[in-house]
């Protein structure tokens, strides 16, 4: 029986690592990235993901909520991150100048 309680803590362990990294990916994205994939909005990922990350760690594994909240993480890693990484730049987040237009940097018709 300690077998099976220890291979349970493991996978709980395992679903909240892997809840926690969909929750940290879907922060670091740009919030247009979300719009140009047609992918709803950032932050709804981030709530939903959120939810899933807090019910993995209340939670024990053979309730009926972590599951809803794995089948939420694994829609956004094989749905949405692939979209938003297929994007120009990954769909993340970084420093842009403001002359930065959808396809570059604007460098007035030079």
């Amino acid at each position: 029986m300690q077998g099976f309680a220890g291979f349970m803590s493991l996978l709980s362990l395992a679903l909240i690592v892997f809840s926690g990294f969909a929750l940290f990916d879907a922060a670091i994205r740009r919030e247009d990235g979300y719009r140009a994939a047609d992918k709803k909005t950032k932050p709804f990922w981030l709530i939903i993901l959120g939810l899933a990350f807090v019910v993995n760690l209340l939670f024990p594994i053979l309730s009926f909520l972590p599951i809803i909240g794995l089948i939420a993480t694994i829609v956004y890693m094989v749905d949405v991150r692939p979209a938003l990484r297929s994007l120009p730049g990954g769909g993340r987040s970084r420093g842009g100048s403001s002359s930065d237009g959808p396809y570059g940097p604007y460098n007035g018709g030079r």
